[in-house]
């Protein structure tokens, strides 16, 4: 009955739930620093501002909020790339992200995208459909509906994509 006690089945639960929540922090902390290097780290910034409110939905300590806009004067140069792509059924597809090598992230998700039915557009192919919000994020601006089968291949390449430590976030057009 080793490993059979209340104990283990916490234990394990709360590592699945720590290793979520750490892979969403890195992704912010890396948001605020870059977003804190190039606004000179102005706390009052917009960019900069919208970054912290995205941290504190998640619940981010203020400790790590701190120390992430400290760090952003040592980071290199990681910069924030945009990718439109289309995925199944014609579904068009933002991809915002931050890395510090364009052009291994660009093979990662064009790799990503053609494993899951899906395809790198070129610049302005989706993002005529989209309207850029004022906190950085992306709407459509008018949605297509797709078929159940498509809907679980889209679902599969967000949940694929959104494993890409690069990867910031996914807009799409779909209902």
């Amino acid at each position: 009955m080793s490993g059979h006690n209340k104990w283990s089945k916490i234990k394990h639960k709360k590592a699945a739930t720590d290793a979520q929540k750490s892979k969403i922090f890195s992704k912010l902390v890396r948001l605020i620093q870059v977003e804190a290097k190039s606004c000179g780290g102005d706390i009052e910034s917009p960019a900069l501002k919208a970054a912290i409110e995205k941290a504190r939905k998640e619940n981010m300590p203020k400790d790590n909020i701190d120390r992430a806009i400290k760090k952003a004067s040592e980071i290199g140069n990681t910069i924030s790339v945009t990718y439109e792509a289309y995925g199944p059924a014609g579904v068009g597809i933002i991809i915002t992200g931050l890395t510090d090598n364009t052009n291994r992230t660009s093979a990662e998700i064009k790799h990503i995208l053609s494993k899951n039915n899906g395809s790198l557009g070129s610049q302005g192919s989706v993002s005529w459909n989209f309207t850029k919000q004022q906190d950085q994020s992306w709407t459509p601006n008018t949605k297509i509906e797709i078929p159940d089968e498509a809907v679980e291949k889209l679902e599969r390449l967000i949940y694929t994509l959104e494993e890409n430590d690069d990867v910031q976030d996914i807009y799409t057009n779909s209902e």
